[in-house]
């Protein structure tokens, strides 16, 4: 079995975010196994750290032309080409502080973050490295755009290229990914736009720190102020960002991408489907992990502290668990869940109480988690201020948001909002009676 690994020691870098313009000074630190790839703000007085996993991602169409993660306001952006040379280093768990909201732009692609890392040193770790081997056809596409994945015993990519343009006309290229492939055909791939692009760029406050050194900026007669390091540097570049991406799964993946002309939105549609299939046939996957400043919990950890057993149990993860503050999970809506058989069977829509249960029941971990409430059951009591704004359908992932909002003794009060694509679909005040079991 491979091992995980980390890196041998601390080294920084420092640079300029590509959309914001910012300076940014970047350490990247030695992490313990198990804790993966986690970002640390060191400019905010919390120093809160955020995992790089698709459920931290932001959504795409706020934040356009880069991936980035946050949670709870705090946000961290244009990650996908760090990301992306860890995956192509195979490098698992590592501490990445930061003193500000975006990873520095260097030269426009991988290989200042291969190269510095590489200089830190890679050391194996006593942990088996975990893979997700793709089980069954899962596809995106949205207009004459697509990203699949089929099942393989490898990494591999296939992607189609084509723009409008006489220097982006049709490029193939097919690669099975390895650490040596990645660092020799890809990672020195830079980011490009279209000239015609960079004023609607600007517009939207984005590009403050692109250059015509860190950025292939595509004119009508060819490279301004540049040149390609290879002939089909723009395709390599589009198989980088997709490496990046993918790797928010939190583990490597053994499976056949087929792309054509996708960027960041379909890659993150993609991933999330591959996420929801780790979920389903996992049941969440790895082992918890425990992290400085917060947990995040499976569902075996689930069941340590919740009574609740199937079909009762309504969530499927922890994301976030801050000890007497708040709690994140995530409820995953299936059409084989057992009460669309008789709720609305000809359009399944998820039960309003249910939607409760499922926030109450995120709520009941927060405080049952607490060392103080070992081995007591909390009773959900009431609920009042109850709201429910859109319907919950098949195929949709519930992000259950808790905070605790008064703690006594014997009883608790939460504030729950539970969300569908960063949108509110219910919210409550819940109270609960803590009894000994």
């Amino acid at each position: 079995m491979d091992c995980q690994k980390t890196i041998k020691r601390e080294i920084s870098l420092e640079g300029t975010g590509l959309h914001t313009g910012n300076n940014v000074h970047i350490t990247f630190k030695p992490a313990g196994a198990n804790t993966g790839i986690n970002f640390l703000r060191l400019d905010l007085p919390e120093k809160p750290i955020i995992k790089a996993h698709i459920s931290n991602v932001l959504d795409i169409r706020r934040n356009p032309r880069r991936t980035s993660i946050g949670m709870n306001n705090v946000h961290i952006h244009t990650i996908e080409h760090l990301m992306a040379a860890l995956a192509g280093l195979g490098i698992d768990n590592l501490l990445i502080e930061m003193d500000n909201n975006e990873v520095p732009g260097l030269d426009g692609s991988a290989i200042s973050f291969t190269d510095i890392l590489k200089k830190a040193g890679l050391v194996e770790q006593d942990a088996s490295r975990k893979y997700f081997t793709v089980k069954e056809p899962l596809w995106e596409e949205e207009n004459d755009a697509v990203i699949a994945i089929f099942p393989s015993s490898s990494f591999k990519i296939s992607y189609t290229l084509c723009y409008e343009h006489p220097m982006l006309r049709t490029q193939y290229l097919s690669l099975s990914l390895t650490e040596d492939s990645f660092e020799k055909e890809i990672a020195a791939s830079r980011t490009f736009c279209l000239e015609d692009e960079a004023g609607d760029l600007v517009s939207l406050g984005l590009g403050k720190g692109a250059n015509y050194e860190n950025t292939l900026v595509v004119g009508k007669k060819g490279i301004i102020k540049n040149k390609l390091r290879c002939e089909d540097e723009f395709i390599r570049h589009k198989i980088l960002d997709l490496v990046g991406d993918l790797y928010l799964l939190g583990m490597p993946i053994r499976g056949h991408i087929v792309a054509l002309k996708s960027g960041h939105p379909l890659n993150i549609r993609i991933i999330q489907k591959i996420y929801e299939q780790k979920q389903r046939y996992e049941l969440g996957g790895v082992g918890a992990v425990y992290f400085a400043h917060g947990k995040e919990l499976d569902i075996k950890e689930i069941m340590r502290i919740l009574p609740h057993r199937y079909p009762f149990l309504l969530i499927d993860r922890i994301t976030s668990l801050e000890d007497g503050k708040s709690a994140v999970g995530i409820k995953n809506v299936t059409v084989n869940e057992n009460f669309f058989v008789g709720h609305f069977p000809g359009r399944p829509v998820m039960p309003g109480v249910l939607i409760i249960e499922a926030m109450a029941q995120v709520g009941g971990v927060l405080m049952l988690s607490q060392a103080e409430n070992a081995g007591k059951i909390a009773y959900f009591m009431a609920a009042d201020n109850v709201k429910f704004r859109k319907t919950v359908v098949p195929g949709d992932q519930l992000v259950l948001e808790v905070e605790l909002t008064k703690a006594r003794s014997k009883t608790g009060q939460v504030h729950t909002l539970a969300k569908v694509n960063d949108k509110i679909v219910a919210e409550a005040d819940l109270l609960f009676v803590l009894v000994e079991a």
